[in-house]
């Protein structure tokens, strides 16, 4: 249908919107071509909110486009800046990613900015509304707007999902 198309196209301007990370500390280490943001790191892109004690955005490895003579260290350090250079962010401790309605909790999330494609384990659970799923993963594909909820071993997905129209009692 429509909808889904125009769903598609919002993600997709979305991916190349910038990231705006705030923290209480930042290490950049170019070499390895990551940067560590730690302490109530928040990084918001397009109407996706990102929250961990510590994120580590990891930078793809540009293509050497400089000429004999240039320094690189100069660009890399730069390069980081660039959205389309991001290759995935890390989250870790206490992660809290919000999109519209949606929020997705757990220990641990890996979001891969290509991809637009989150994935969240320990403790996992996404919320909408009032409704509630746990698992051992959740993968949360952004621009198709779905969900993947995995067990593992004994413990199993569960689910509270409220019919639509009625409200819960607080």
């Amino acid at each position: 249908g429509a909808t889904e198309v125009s769903q598609a196209r919002k993600a997709k301007s979305d991916r190349d919107q910038p990231i705006n990370i705030t923290s209480d500390r930042l290490e950049a280490y170019n070499e390895k071509r990551l940067v560590v943001f730690s302490g109530n790191a928040v990084a918001v892109q397009g109407d996706k909110v990102m929250k961990a004690d510590s994120l580590l955005i990891h930078y793809k490895k540009e293509p050497d486009k400089k000429g004999p003579g240039e320094a690189t260290e100069k660009t890399e350090a730069g390069d980081f800046a660039r959205t389309g250079s991001v290759e995935k962010i890390e989250a870790r401790g206490n992660v809290r990613i919000t999109q519209e309605k949606k929020i997705v909790t757990g220990d641990y999330a890996v979001y891969y900015q290509d991809a637009q494609k989150i994935i969240m384990t320990g403790n996992a659970v996404m919320k909408e509304g009032n409704n509630t799923i746990r698992g051992e993963k959740i993968d949360v594909f952004l621009d198709e707007n779905r969900g993947v909820v995995e067990s593992s071993g004994n413990q199993r997905v569960t689910a509270t999902i409220y019919p639509a129209g009625k409200k819960e009692n607080k």
